[in-house]
């Protein structure tokens, strides 16, 4: 995470924050996620570097950067195309690849998946994005309504070990 700038993920007037372990406005009711949640995230995605990762909700683009650190190939798909287009221009060099459409249903055209990170919650995992699970894939989820999420790490038949609490903004799907 130290060789990911957070600040070059955040608006102009946000820039003097990125240093805050906060979620912080994005425009679109969208947030930046706080830098301990991100690396909760990939810790429960337990990554190796040899992984492909498709990363729901760009957003920003600052988690599928650090993804982009952690694993061989990163996919973000984002269903707002103002801020994908914004994630493309900041994730510039990264490798990472970012797609426009709908992140419950995954990116089937280039499953299986190794590694799914949502950074958005959800009340059951999208069956489309447990279905895109390479065999031993992991898939970790904020799960639960507002004031009651926790992130849960997945796994293709539907088991999952339960993690610590959190709140993201809600996944919304087609």
């Amino acid at each position: 995470m130290a060789r990911v700038d957070r600040a070059r993920f955040l608006p102009a007037e946000l820039r003097p924050r990125a240093a805050d372990d906060v979620a912080l406005p994005i425009g679109h009711e969208q947030t930046i996620s706080q830098p301990t949640m991100v690396r909760l995230l990939c810790e429960a995605l337990d990554l190796r570097g040899d992984e492909r990762v498709l990363d729901v909700g760009t957003g920003s683009g600052y988690q599928a950067a650090v993804l982009a650190e952690l694993a061989a190939e990163v996919h973000s798909v984002e269903r707002i195309p103002e801020l994908a287009e914004s994630a493309r221009e900041a994730l510039a060099g990264t490798g990472v690849r970012v797609h426009v459409g709908d992140g419950t249903r995954g990116l089937r055209e280039l499953a299986p998946f190794d590694a799914i990170a949502v950074a958005a919650a959800a009340e059951e995992p999208p069956a489309a994005l447990l279905e895109q699970l390479a065999p031993g894939g992991r898939l970790v989820i904020p799960i639960g309504p507002p004031g009651g999420q926790h992130l849960r790490t997945y796994r293709r038949d539907g088991s999952y070990t339960q993690g610590v609490p959190c709140r993201f903004v809600p996944l919304i799907g087609g």
